[in-house]
């Protein structure tokens, strides 16, 4: 039988593709994986079970990948999907059809919970719960295994029962765990399938020579009769399934009923469930029945239709009371749909002897450990249980929450290791290697599960790794680990990474410190935990190997080895053997260079690693132990209203403790203060910039380009530095508008990541020295105490009055203060340089709609948000809806905004005497077309205030309530190319046409780079993507043609490393223009396979060859006017030069030149066709269709007179 070491999604793409001919696909987490598998393997032309590759399409929304999944299914086609949580809700309006005409399908479904009061990307039943009413089947797998088993049944039982199925498991929990599985191979797929019911479906195919309708509408004599028509079909599926069970079981040997029992024979409580929460369960049960305990629990497979009579037979007649659980929420319902049902069963089955009590647990991916399992069974024993009740939080509020002791665990065979490390460094694929590694050894067994922050790359990665003889089937984090591995130094300060130490584990530390140094370095609380635990300490400078090897920052392939050595999992010698094949597997399409280096890091590994001699106490570096990510009190004197809560909450969800929190500690609805990435101090980086400035030419180039505003300037008249800390460095300051001002750029440390495009991209190059520049990258470990010292000061140096400068230079636009800061984005970020210049321009006056995607990830995911206000507290006010909203979303925001503009303006000319006719005059007549007018209207609006206070007008109340609005408000709709050109396009076109004063920024990166790079309609021709994995064979969708074809729409094409100042113009003209908007902002992005350092010089590239030319069409609607205006010169470049500089283009001139050549040849086509058209609409005059002001009073006049005169006439006919 043959065995793999896969996870969840893989474990069901690969039925789910053998037993396929059209497969329909779009990208959402946790699910896309399965479409991405599908993809690779029909570019690999691998066939499915009867030797036809499938179509494989990818869509523009889950509700296409439905639609084109329908029409499949309706002309004879065995056609599958993938999706999650919102990606299903899309999908049900189709669902709802297919189960209606009795169609048989299969929707594969990673499990993930709904966005709710927030967005959450984590695992529980919420989605698959709000499908069960569609008339599809329902089958929960709880392991790799079943993910991969069901996924066979699920595929043959819809096509013997005609009913389709909804196969689902839990998101992350399985679809991304990693363990042994037997698969089944093609012989026994065609044993399990019937070509009868395969020939049965394709002879229902809509086809010409056999001519019928469907999808027609019935009126009210006929369409209850024939809802109830399939009953029989629907009854007929819990037994279809079972014997589908039974032909697997014969054919694999592996078994599985569709509600099984496991525990004590004689059970008197029993735990209902069914999914990944079944493994804690089981493993609890049976330690708890082997005591003696007469326990069990029941896991329920077939959830629709519901197997009553399989779940009656599973029940022990000795059970006396019943905990049900469901992983996810129904507000206001008398219980959660296991619940209801299994009450409803037992009603029905008048089992009134039998106690039933309802929980939830687990959303959004919350542990579920045995420890909350024995709470449950707690809970069942007590005199009086609560009817219902939640386990694993603290619930201080409804007090429904349960206690557990977490010090409980189950007894098992198995080791583990943990592994801390970012999500930028390589650690997770190493991890996942060292699994099947491990489980590719005779009698050996492994499990990986991966922790990932929802944030972007260089967030925290935490690696769950079990390895032993027995199969492992715990479905939850390791809790007491035999090896602890933290792959990033910086992480020591900021989290307890010992915390799941077991006594007398090992401990293996990246640390830039030699073994003799190490000691003193390390934070009192982490040397405490070391003795406390007798833990053994191994060193390793794995940063400085990776560095001499030329793979700055890609430590994994060194602390691999490592691992192995101390984990004596294997012989260690095997191991490294296998580690480098595995590395040739898995960068072997990067090139032998690639594979070579990583390869001479193993080698290297073992020799630089070295065991620390742990001292009997813990003296050495500090005196008392010290919080971990405590937020320094002097920085909290800042926070003002939200301190509170930045002191209770943020701080303990920055250490990563957000498990402890109570229901008590949270917002009700969503809310959450702004600014607070301030607090996070991530400390990434390895070098950091450092100013020196007697080159320094006052550009701001280094500035305006910074991804994470960690880089600023600021000017200042001298007496503002003159308590400055020695060594603050200044220069004077170039400015006609401001004389006699001083200048000082500063890098903070602690937030910045160390992408060194500021380096990259400043032009003051010394003339006597090569290489040094005004900026230079510099070891992070011996500037950053200096340089943190110098930003404490330069931080208080007040902000500069903004309307003492114009805003229409890059220069000046940099002195201005950032509303967008730190956020958790991707070294070297394309996309947040724009939003940073954004806030900077308008952030004090700003209301944004994010759609979800990356930018809603660095921009709104807890613990901290980027967007922040300044001193007087105003700033950035963002939200997000969806994904495919947004625009709507936006244009929303948009008409409660004008409607409060309107009715402010009224109530206050209604009310001009009570406020004064002057002030009133004031208000309604200042268009605020400059930075002064806004802030004299601001003052205007403050004197209002004090005018109404004591009115007893019931319209003042309402006037004081919406006054803000009579400031001018920027509405901005924000969000990626898988928002604007496929899922929420026909939004944006909707609110392009509209009219309205809105402003849309697409974030172009050319894919989908929230979900792991899939390809978009904006992905360019020829470029390799996640769904496009033989290069993408169309060109890229020209939005901004589409958006001009209205003529009233303002349209930026814009690359801030191709012109920065063309972006300024075009945010700054777009803010101005009284109509629709939309910028599309190039973006580079860890997915193309760039070195991210040169970011934007690789944009200045993509404007010279062609690729991305820049342009401003600005709507008039005077005469003989060019409103096209090309702002790039011709290209100067072949594409190919810029195009194979790329990861996406070279990895298929590798793999398949031929196709390379023919693809590249047809987009340097394109883009020599495209330059051509742009040239000439750069001539072309062109007004918005108007009627002038002084026409529109003479054709009123013209209206007027006519109508007298009609009327005068029939005035005289009468008499």
């Amino acid at each position: 039988m043959n065995s793999a070491l896969i996870d969840g999604n893989e474990a069901a793409a690969r039925v789910a593709y053998a037993l396929s001919e059209a497969i329909a696909i779009y990208p959402i987490t946790p699910a896309s994986p399965m479409g991405e598998h599908a993809d690779t393997w029909a570019a690999a032309l691998r066939p499915n079970l009867w030797g036809s590759v499938p179509e494989v399409v990818e869509m523009q929304s889950e509700a296409g990948a439905a639609g084109a999944m329908h029409g499949s299914l309706q002309t004879g086609a065995l056609a599958t999907t993938f999706t999650a949580s919102q990606g299903l809700l899309l999908m049900l309006p189709n669902m709802f059809k297919i189960a209606g005409e009795l169609t048989p399908a299969v929707v594969h479904v990673a499990a993930r919970a709904l966005a709710t009061h927030a967005l959450s990307i984590f695992g529980d039943h919420s989605d698959v719960m709000a499908a069960r009413t569609t008339g599809f089947a329902m089958l929960a797998a709880s392991s790799v295994q079943e993910a991969h088993d069901f996924a066979a049944v699920s595929h043959v039982a819809t096509l013997r029962s005609r009913v389709p199925f909804l196969h689902f498991f839990d998101g992350f929990r399985t679809s991304h765990e990693i363990n042994l599985i037997d698969l089944i191979d093609d012989d026994q797929l065609r044993l399990l399938v019937s070509e009868d019911d395969i020939a049965a479906h394709k002879l229902r195919r809509l086809r010409p020579t056999a001519p019928v309708v469907r999808g027609t509408a019935q009126n009210p004599d006929v369409f209850f009769q024939s809802r109830e028509a399939a009953n029989i079909y629907h009854d007929a599926v819990p037994g279809i399934v079972a014997e589908t069970f039974d032909d697997l079981a014969a054919i694999t040997g592996r078994s599985y009923g569709l509600v099984e029992y496991s525990g004590a024979p004689d059970a008197e409580r029993v735990i209902v469930l069914m999914g990944s929460g079944v493994g804690a369960a089981l493993e609890t049960v049976e330690q708890l029945a082997a005591a003696g305990e007469r326990v069990g629990v029941i896991t329920v497979r077939l959830f629709r239709p519901f197997p009553v009579e399989a779940f009656l037979t599973a029940l022990p007649d000795t059970v006396r009371s019943i905990a049900v659980l469901d992983r996810t929420k129904e507000p206001g319902s008398v219980g959660e749909p296991l619940l209801q049902d299994v009450v409803t069963v037992l009603s029905d089955d008048r089992r009134t002897d039998v106690t039933t009590i309802g929980g939830r647990y687990g959303l959004g991916s919350k542990e579920f450990t045995p420890a909350m399992v024995k709470s449950v069974f707690d809970e069942l024993a007590s005199d009086r249980p609560k009817r219902r009740f939640t386990v694993g939080i603290k619930d201080d509020v409804t007090n429904l929450s349960l206690e557990f002791d977490d010090q409980f665990q189950v007894q098992t065979r198995h080791k583990s290791a943990v592994f801390y490390a970012l999500g930028s460094d390589g650690t997770v694929g190493a991890n996942k290697a060292s699994v099947k590694i491990i489980g590719e050894q005779p009698d050996l067994f492994a499990q990986g599960y991966f922790v990932y922050d929802s944030k972007k790359s260089g967030s925290m990665t935490v690696s769950h790794l079990r390895y032993g003889p027995d199969p492992i089937r715990s479905t939850y984090l390791v809790e007491q680990a035999d090896l602890v591995a933290c792959h990033q130094f910086g992480l020591l300060d900021r989290f307890d990474v010992l915390e799941r130490a077991k006594p007398g584990a090992t401990f293996l530390l990246n640390a830039p410190y030699p073994a003799d140094e190490v000691w003193g370095h390390l934070p009192a609380m982490i040397r405490h935990e070391i003795i406390d635990r007798k833990v053994r300490l191994f060193t390793i400078d794995a940063a400085r190997v990776a560095r001499e090897l030329g793979m700055p920052g890609r430590i994994n392939t060194v602390m691999q080895p490592c691992f192995f050595a101390l984990a004596e999992v294997m012989d260690t010698d095997q191991a490294v053997a296998a580690i480098k094949r595995s590395i040739e597997y898995a960068y072997g399409r990067r090139g032998q260079l690639v594979v070579e280096r990583n390869q001479a890091a193993v080698d290297m590994a073992l020799g630089e690693m070295s065991e620390v001699v742990v001292p009997a106490d813990a003296a050495g570096g500090g005196g008392a132990v010290e919080l971990v990510a405590g937020i320094p009190s002097s920085a909290l004197l800042a926070a003002g209203d939200d301190r509170d809560f930045i002191e209770r909450v943020t701080s303990t969800l920055i250490a990563g403790r957000g498990d402890l929190l109570p229901v008590s500690a949270f917002p009700i609805d969503g809310t959450f203060p702004t600014g607070t990435t301030r607090y996070e101090k991530r400390r990434l980086a390895t070098e950091i910039p450092v100013w020196e400035p007697d080159i320094c030419i006052d550009c701001g180039k280094c500035a305006i380009v910074c991804p994470h505003a960690a880089i600023r300037m600021k000017v200042y008249e001298l007496p503002a530095i003159s308590d400055a800390p020695e060594g603050f460095l200044s220069k004077s300051f170039r400015s006609r508008e401001l004389k006699d001002h001083h200048l000082t750029v500063q890098v903070t440390p602690d937030d910045c990541t160390g992408c060194g495009i500021c380096v990259d991209v400043c032009p003051a190059k010394d003339k006597s020295q090569v290489k040094r520049k005004s900026i230079n990258m510099r070891d992070a470990q011996e500037h950053a105490p200096r340089e943190r010292e110098r930003w404490d000061f330069f931080a208080a140096i007040p902000e500069l009055d903004r309307t003492l400068i114009s805003h229409d230079s890059v220069k000046n636009t940099q002195l201005l203060q950032p509303l967008f800061e730190f956020s958790g984005a991707c070294s070297g970020c394309g996309e947040t340089p724009y939003l940073k210049l954004l806030t900077q321009m308008f952030g004090d006056r700003l209301v944004v709609a994010n759609a979800t995607g990356c930018s809603s990830i660095y921009g709104g995911n807890l613990p901290t948000t980027p967007w922040s206000k300044n001193e007087q507290g105003l700033g950035p006010a963002w939200a997000n809806s969806l994904f495919e909203d947004n625009a709507e979303f936006g244009l929303g925001m948009r008409l409660g905004i004008e409607h409060h503009q309107h009715e402010a303006a009224r109530l206050v000319d209604e009310m001009a005497e009570a406020i004064g006719p002057d002030l009133a005059t004031a208000l309604l007549a200042n268009a605020q077309p400059t930075e002064a007018d806004i802030i004299s209207q601001r003052a205007r609006v403050v004197e209002l205030r004090q005018r109404l206070v004591g009115s007893d007008d019931p319209r003042a109340r309402r006037l004081d309530t919406i006054a803000d609005e009579l400031v001018r408000t920027s509405t901005w709709i924000v969000g990626g190319d898988g928002w604007a050109y496929d899922i929420g396009y026909g939004g944006v076109d909707h609110v392009l046409g509209s009219g309205r004063n809105v402003n849309l920024l697409v974030l172009d990166t050319e894919v989908y780079s929230n979900t792991g790079g899939q390809a978009s309609k904006a992905t360019p021709l020829g470029a390799v993507a996640k769904f496009a994995m033989a290069g993408k064979a169309t060109a890229k969708k020209d939005l901004g043609s589409i958006a001009r074809s209205y003529g009233n729409v303002y349209v930026a094409q814009v690359a801030l490393g191709g012109s920065e100042i063309q972006t300024v113009k075009a945010l700054r003209e777009a803010d101005e223009y009284d109509g629709p908007s939309l910028i599309i902002a190039y973006s580079t992005c860890i997915a193309h396979g760039i070195d991210m350092t040169t970011s934007m010089a690789h944009q200045k590239e993509a404007v010279k060859s062609g690729y991305w030319p820049l342009y401003r069409f600005k709507p008039t609607v005077d005469k003989h006017e060019r409103p096209f205006q090309l702002d790039s010169a011709a290209p100067s470049i072949p594409l190919r030069e810029f195009a194979l500089q790329e990861a996406r283009y070279a990895m298929l001139a590798r793999s398949d030149p031929a196709r390379s050549a023919e693809l590249l040849d047809l987009a340097q086509a394109g883009v020599d066709e495209r330059w051509n058209y742009y040239s000439q609409l750069a001539d072309i005059e062109r007004s918005v269709p108007h009627v002038d002001e002084f026409d529109e009073l003479l054709e009123s006049d013209q209206d007027n007179a006519t109508s007298e005169s009609i009327t005068s006439v029939e005035v005289t006919s009468d008499d």
